[in-house]
């Protein structure tokens, strides 16, 4: 094995995915890099990660000129561009997830964020965009929002592997493990394989960042992290529940537990403080280039997060003290972080605006 603390974190159990993808990572080696390197399994897009990766450089500019000149849309433009780029991320993540059994090597790409509140069309899109990826081991991101709930539920039931997104709280987390079981539930009474890939993923620094500067010094930076470790003792008890070993028994795997937007945002605290303090069998962890790099250099994997979370309650009663309304907070965080999605989504589909017009005047 080697000593990397990469390598010696995916010993431990977790999974290391990137949270980025450019055509020009794939181009150049990088990914496969950290493949080799840093023992990385899989990774995570989302519309501002291929904003910037559209809008800064030439990688994507010949293929929306072909695009755009054969009558896409700006969407169907973008969404042609990121299944391009995923299909060959897949494939480089396919000997993964062939030795995992399915557990591993995935890439994720999000519907449309504009299509949060219409689960019919979020429901389309999703089957909609996984046959045309035409690769197993592609996740389709449907935000685990209340309206959400029914779009993943009938995405599962419908055999569309999920990374149910912007999850906030243990609540939050256990109304999509909901869904997501209601959905293998429906296939083993239709006779269909329960055997359907899905991750849930909860956003762990913007915690910090929304209570930044409103509580007493002995809790900052620590909110993230509480809500992480409840998170997980909840994810624990799911996967030892009744009803999950009744799916376990007809074949279902469960949802892994991920662990996402876990990039410092705080200049002052240690750029890796999220991965060394959850690290956790049977998750996954989602992170930044520069996060990944940086844990590779100088991260300690001291130990794994037990399995009823630690001392999560104690930390969590000292922010209610301090006057945090924790569901108040989490139903913020998640309505805020759906509202920055369309906003990124339309700067994205702006980019490929951009460039129409740049044709049209040339």
């Amino acid at each position: 094995m080697s000593d990397r603390p990469t390598a010696r974190l995916h010993e431990l159990g977790q999974s290391l995915w990137l949270d980025n993808i450019t055509r020009t990572i794939l181009d150049d080696g990088t990914l496969e890099r950290y493949v080799d390197e840093l023992s990385v399994t899989g990774l995570t897009s989302n519309p501002t990660i291929f904003d910037h990766a559209i809008s800064e450089g030439e990688a994507y500019d010949e293929q929306i000129a072909e695009l755009l000149a054969g009558g896409a849309s700006d969407e169907q433009a973008f969404f042609e561009l990121a299944l391009a780029d995923l299909r060959r991320a897949a494939d480089l993540f396919a000997p993964a997830h062939e030795r995992t059994d399915g557990v591993d090597g995935w890439v994720s790409l999000e519907v449309s964020p504009l299509l949060a509140d219409d689960a019919d069309a979020t429901i389309a899109q999703a089957r909609d965009l996984h046959a045309r990826a035409e690769r197993a081991n592609l996740l389709v991101k449907i935000p685990g929002t209340p309206a959400g709930a029914r779009a993943i539920e009938e995405s599962v039931a419908a055999g569309i592997p999920i990374n149910v997104t912007l999850l906030f709280s243990r609540e939050q987390y256990l109304a999509a493990a909901d869904a997501y079981m209601r959905g293998l539930e429906r296939r083993v009474r239709e006779g269909l394989d329960p055997a359907v890939g899905s991750v849930a993923s909860l956003f762990i620094s913007r915690w910090d960042v929304a209570v930044k500067g409103s509580v007493p010094a002995e809790l900052d930076g620590r909110l993230g992290i509480a809500v992480g470790m409840s998170t997980y003792a909840a994810y624990r008890e799911v996967l030892d529940s009744e009803r999950w070993e009744r799916l376990a028994n007809e074949g279902a795997r469960p949802q892994r537990l991920l662990w996402a937007s876990t990039g410092t945002k705080d200049p002052e605290a240690s750029d890796v403080r999220y991965v060394e303090a959850l690290a956790a069998p049977f998750t996954v962890n989602t992170m930044p280039a520069k996060t990944l790099l940086a844990f590779a250099e100088h991260g300690d994997p001291a130990g794994a997060l037990p399995a009823d979370g630690g001392d999560f309650a104690e930390v969590l009663t000292g922010f209610a003290e301090a006057g945090v309304d924790h569901d108040e907070l989490a139903a913020r965080l998640q309505r805020e972080g759906a509202e920055s999605f369309d906003a990124s989504w339309r700067e994205l589909l702006g980019s490929i605006a951009g460039h129409r017009n740049r044709s049209s005047t040339a």
